[in-house]
C-alpha cells in the first residue's frame, strides 16, 4: 500500500494546494536553428528546453576530444598518470594531420601541456600522445572511451580515434555530447576551468580558442569546437548566468560564424524562458512517515541526490510535489532503503521523480513496542 501526500510549492515554502487553477501563458517556441542536430539541456535537472534530431547519429569531429578529456581526467583522478608525467611524443602523434599543438617527435612533454593544447587549441598531436600515454596505442585508448560511453549512458557513441578525425563507424550525438560534456562539468571541475582559455602558448606558437562565444558572451565557459568536411561545423557549449547552467551541442552547421550564432540563439532562449530551481538537497528531509515497531516513532525521509527541476519562468508556484511512501514501514530499516518516490508536477506533466530513502537507521524496538505496535496495526488495518 501507498500513501500519498500532495503539496504546491509557494516561494520557497512549502504548502498544502488549495489554489485555483490559474491562467497559463505558453512559453514562445524555441527559435529556428539551422543544424542538422541539436540539443538545449539544463545542467541541474537535465531538462531537455528545446532538441531537434538529437538522437541522430552524426560525425562529431573534434568535439570527440572530450571524450578524449574525460578519460585523461579519470586516469588522473585515480593516480593512474599525473599532470608532471612527461609522455614521449611518437612518430604517429606528430605526423598528424589538421589542428596540432606543434610538439616534435621524441620530446618529453608533460601531460598537463598536452591537455591543455588539446582542449584549447584542439591539438590531434595532443591527442594521439596522450592517449598513447595512457593506453599504449590509439586503438585500445578507443576501447577505453567507449567504455567510459557506455558507463555514462552514452547509447548512440563509438569511438574509432582520440581525435574525431573521419571514419564511417565513428559516430555520436547530440544527447550523448550533452550527457558528456556534463558529466566533465560535475566530474572535473579543477580541469574544467581551461575550457574557458581563450588562448594558449606552446613551442612559442600562440593559437587561440575555436569557441568564438568565449568572446562574445561572458557567460560561456566552454566546452569544444569541431569541423571536418563530413560533420560540418560543431560546437558543444555551456554558459551559465546567475544559478542556472545550461549546455547546448549544436552539430552539423555550414560555418565557424553560424554554429556560434546557432548556439547564442538556443542559449539566449533558454535563459530568458526558463528557470531552474533546486528543491531539495540530498541528504535533508523532504517529509517523515509513521515507522513500527522500532526504537523510534517517526522516521525521516529524503533523496540521495540533489532534485532540481527548470520550468517556464514564472510558474515555479505552480509546482505540486506528491510523495508516495510504501506502507506500512516496518522497523528495522537501515540508512538508504526505498521506501516511495517524490513526484514533481506542472500542470499534467511529470517533470521529475526521484526515489525517497531512509536518512536514519531504526532498530527493532523492544519486544512490548512490537506487541503493542502489532495489536494497533491490527485495530488499524
Amino acid at each position: 500500500m501507498f500513501k500519498t501526500i500532495k503539496f504546491v510549492l509557494l516561494s520557497s515554502l512549502v504548502l498544502f494546494y488549495t489554489a485555483a487553477e490559474a491562467v497559463v501563458t505558453p512559453n514562445p517556441s524555441a527559435p529556428t536553428v539551422v543544424a542538422k542536430s541539436y540539443i538545449l539541456q539544463d545542467f541541474d535537472s537535465g531538462r531537455i528546453v528545446a532538441e531537434l534530431n538529437s538522437d541522430q547519429r552524426l560525425p562529431p569531429a573534434s568535439i570527440t576530444k572530450l571524450m578524449t578529456a574525460y578519460v585523461v581526467s579519470h586516469e588522473l583522478q585515480m593516480g593512474n598518470i599525473s599532470l608532471a608525467d612527461e609522455v614521449l611524443i611518437s612518430e604517429k602523434a606528430w605526423r598528424m594531420v589538421g589542428s596540432r599543438s606543434f610538439i616534435e617527435v621524441n620530446t618529453k612533454v608533460p601531460v598537463e601541456v598536452l591537455l591543455r593544447g588539446m582542449i584549447i587549441q584542439s591539438g590531434n598531436d595532443a591527442a594521439v600522445a596522450l592517449a598513447e600515454h595512457i593506453a599504449g596505442s590509439e586503438e585500445t585508448f578507443a576501447q577505453m572511451m567507449n567504455q567510459y560511453a557506455q558507463q555514462l549512458g552514452m547509447v548512440n557513441t563509438n569511438y574509432r580515434n582520440s581525435t574525431g578525425l573521419p571514419d564511417p563507424d565513428h559516430f555520436t550525438t547530440a544527447r550523448d555530447i550533452a550527457t558528456l560534456s556534463a558529466a566533465i562539468i560535475r566530474d572535473f571541475p579543477d580541469h574544467y576551468k581551461w575550457y574557458a582559455e581563450k588562448e594558449y602558448t606552446y613551442n612559442n606558437i600562440t593559437q587561440h580558442n575555436r569557441n568564438k562565444l568565449l568572446w562574445r558572451d561572458n557567460s560561456v565557459d566552454g566546452l569544444k569546437t569541431g569541423h571536418t568536411e563530413e560533420a560540418g561545423y560543431c560546437l558543444a557549449a555551456s554558459a551559465k548566468r546567475g544559478d542556472m547552467r545550461l549546455i547546448s551541442v549544436v552539430l552539423g552547421t555550414r560555418s565557424e560564424n553560424a554554429r556560434a550564432q546557432e548556439t547564442q540563439k538556443l542559449m539566449n532562449y533558454g535563459f530568458r524562458f526558463f528557470e531552474t530551481h533546486a528543491l531539495y538537497q540530498a541528504q535533508t528531509q523532504v517529509t517523515e512517515t509513521k515507522i513500527w515497531k522500532g526504537t523510534d516513532k517517526q522516521l525521516t525521509l529524503g533523496l540521495e541526490q540533489t532534485l532540481s527541476v527548470t520550468v517556464p519562468r514564472g510558474r515555479y508556484k505552480e509546482l505540486v510535489v506528491t510523495t508516495n511512501i510504501q506502507q506500512p514501514v516496518i522497523a528495522p530499516i537501515m540508512t538508504g532503503t526505498q521506501l516511495g518516490e517524490v513526484e514533481i508536477r506542472l500542470g499534467d506533466e511529470l517533470i521529475a521523480t526521484q526515489a525517497l530513502i531512509a536518512l536514519q537507521t531504526v532498530e527493532q524496538g523492544s519486544w512490548w513496542r512490537r506487541l503493542i505496535d502489532s495489536l494497533l496495526m491490527l485495530i488499524w488495518g
